[in-house]
């Protein structure tokens, strides 16, 4: 990365969301190796809920599988139910199960991005990057609120990004379909040319 592609994350303001107290004190030290000095961490999504209501953030980093509103859950609330500008929030949605229907899934609640557990500190900041330059229109319609996924650019980085395929995540229980590397999820969020 040159010194022109340098972005500085040491005003941004990150909402971590994970309902694993070791992986959401995991992601908070990662984002303070990024530079990111206001950190607002949360055990839930409904507590994740009423951060939103009370205070502006740049970025949502959401993994909670909490029966009373999982991130999928999550994504959809923000989305739908939130006015302008805060229904414009990044939100990188973590997993670890990355079977096709959850990536699908992640993308379709809109999402801007999904990656897969255990994660990286240097595909999650690639992702970031990626998120900071991204000139996606963002849709709105009976069917589906979100980053639109109809791009005129080449999608999301290309590189190394991947995932042992016998990781799980501790407190995801077993999967119930194949797991999808990261390249394989980024090809699926990666915005496709459409003829109309």
């Amino acid at each position: 990365m040159s010194a022109a592609d340098r972005v500085n994350l040491e005003q941004s303001t990150v909402l971590l969301i994970d309902d694993n107290p070791q992986a959401l004190d995991m992601l908070s030290s990662v984002f303070q190796g990024f530079g990111v000095k206001e950190q607002i961490k949360c055990a839930s999504a409904t507590e994740g809920v009423r951060v939103i209501q009370n205070r502006a953030v740049d970025l949502i980093v959401i993994d909670c599988a909490d029966p009373e509103m999982d991130s999928y859950a999550f994504a959809r609330w923000l989305r739908r139910e939130t006015p302008a500008p805060l229904r414009f929030i990044p939100v990188i949605l973590l997993t670890g199960h990355a079977s096709q229907a959850k990536v699908q899934e992640g993308r379709d609640c809109g999402v801007s991005f999904v990656v897969t557990k255990p994660l990286t500190p240097a595909v999650l900041l690639r992702r970031i990057l990626w998120l900071a330059g991204d000139e996606r229109e963002f849709v709105e319609c009976a069917t589906y609120v979100g980053p639109d996924r109809r791009v005129r650019n080449f999608g999301p980085p290309l590189g190394v990004a991947g995932r042992r395929k016998d990781d799980l995540s501790a407190h995801v229980g077993a999967a119930v379909e194949e797991n999808m590397d990261q390249s394989d999820i980024d090809m699926l969020m990666k915005p496709q040319r459409v003829a109309l």
